[in-house]
């Protein structure tokens, strides 16, 4: 049996270390220089095999096997050995390679076998059946290890050997039983004094047990006895009780017979409150309606008063609004008489000026179209060379007749204008008087519906 591989992942100072293979089987050196994981890789072999030192650890011993370098904080950490078993010291069957694994993390601390989940007890079994003892840790030579066997004495030596060759094992075991044997001499002898001391209760609970027999007997003649006398005490009792409960029958009817008396006393004296009752409320209501008939009286009277002072306010209304009517009436007429000259004014003075001002504008619309034949006439004459004896004749010509059409134009639009502003001025005075006409027609509606409202009113 021998090492083939180990793997270390976040142990210490290894980050991720690949697998490191192979071993020989006889003999392996570690070399390198200070601080570059020699100890490490010592210390990982015995943390998957078990030492002492590694069997049991705290949450603190665990932080501190996990890698702490650059990078995020490692979380967990984990080492492997892959073990050559085809010597079969390993007590697996069909297994020519053992692969054990550790893993560890701040909160938990776990056990491979063949890369399946095993118990901290199945391991040490397996350990300690290949001779990797717990208790005999010297499968392990560490350093200064040589040095002190040297130097020990012959006594030290003898027990070293001991250790291992695994005798002290069962020297343990030895001590152990007998301190179990020591243990149960002890529980022996204990039982023993209790067997004793439960013999003599036992003869002390047999007399006891005769006296308890005859203390029943007595008790049980005891109760007879009280029995028969509280019988008898009772039976007095239920006599007595009869007489007390016919007398009190007796009572009770007397009773009911007062109550009844009462109650119809009561009945009497409440029918008479309550007709005394009613007769207080007639009462009261009859002084309340004297009261009210009063105040009727005084209202009316005073509503008379009032009365007769709008009748005579009213015949004041009536005379004036008579008044108001004629006056109304009168203005009426006068509207009327201004709304008729209004309309013969409009009639003989506005429109005849719309009229002309319409013709004029036909008119002006004629002599536009006129001159604009007139120039189209020219244009068609500029053509006409033979006419004129030299150019400059002819456009001296031309030059006079288009004085003449722009100055004749002019005088046109001029004139056409005046009329427009005129046609502007007559629409604005005719919607004025519109206006005017209108408001007049409204005021006498309103003057009319007033003047209706009054008559019916009278």
């Amino acid at each position: 049996m021998h090492i083939k591989s180990i793997t270390l992942s976040n142990f210490r100072s290894f980050k991720q270390q690949p697998e490191i293979h192979p071993f020989s089987p006889e003999m392996n050196c570690v070399v390198g220089r200070n601080g570059s994981g020699k100890s490490n890789l010592f210390d990982a072999v015995q943390f998957v095999l078990g030492c002492p030192k590694f069997w049991s650890l705290r949450t603190e011993e665990r932080q501190s096997l996990l890698h702490e370098g650059s990078g995020s904080a490692a979380v967990n950490a984990f080492v492997e050995i892959v073990f050559d078993n085809s010597d079969n010291r390993f007590s697996l069957e069909n297994s020519d390679e053992v692969v054990l694994r550790r893993t560890i993390g701040h909160k938990k601390d776990e056990f491979f076998l063949q890369r399946k989940r095993a118990t901290k007890n199945e391991i040490m079994s397996l350990l300690e059946g290949a001779g990797f003892s717990k208790s005999n840790p010297y499968f392990i030579v560490q350093q200064g290890k040589v040095n002190a066997l040297c130097t020990m004495s012959d006594n030290e030596r003898l027990m070293l050997l001991k250790e291992v060759a695994g005798t002290t094992v069962y020297d343990e075991k030895k001590e152990e039983s007998l301190a179990k044997m020591e243990e149960n001499k002890a529980s022996i002898e204990k039982i023993n004094e209790t067997l004793t001391y439960m013999e003599n209760k036992l003869e002390d609970l047999k007399g006891e047990k005769e006296e308890l027999n005859q203390y029943q007997k007595l008790d049980r003649d005891r109760r007879a006895v009280e029995y028969t006398l509280y019988d008898k005490e009772l039976r007095r009792a239920r006599e007595g009780l009869d007489e007390i409960e016919h007398s009190r029958n007796e009572e009770v009817d007397k009773l009911s017979n007062l109550h009844e008396e009462v109650r119809t006393m009561h009945d009497k004296i409440l029918a008479v409150q309550a007709d005394e009752k009613t007769k207080k409320n007639a009462l009261k209501r009859n002084q309340v309606y004297v009261k009210s008939l009063e105040k009727d009286k005084t209202s009316t009277v005073t509503l008379k008063t009032k009365l007769d002072l709008e009748v005579k306010e009213l015949d004041e209304q009536l005379t004036q609004g008579n008044e108001v009517m004629e006056s109304n009436k009168r203005e009426l007429k006068s509207v009327n008489a201004e709304i008729a000259k209004v309309e013969k004014e409009l009639t003989d003075n506005v429109q005849p000026v719309y009229d002309t001002a319409k013709t004029t504008m036909v008119r002006m619309a004629n002599e536009r179209d006129e001159a604009r034949k007139q120039m189209e006439g020219l244009y068609a004459k500029q053509g006409r060379g033979k006419q004129f004896r030299s150019k400059k004749e002819r456009d001296t010509h031309l030059r006079s007749q288009i004085k003449e059409l722009t100055a004749s134009k002019d005088e046109k639009e001029s004139f056409l204008n005046d009329k427009r502003d005129k046609l502007s001025n007559l629409r604005k005075t005719v919607a004025a008087e519109t206006k005017d006409l209108a408001a007049k027609k409204k005021e006498m509606t309103e003057k009319s519906t007033l003047l209706e409202k009054l008559q019916r009113s009278v």
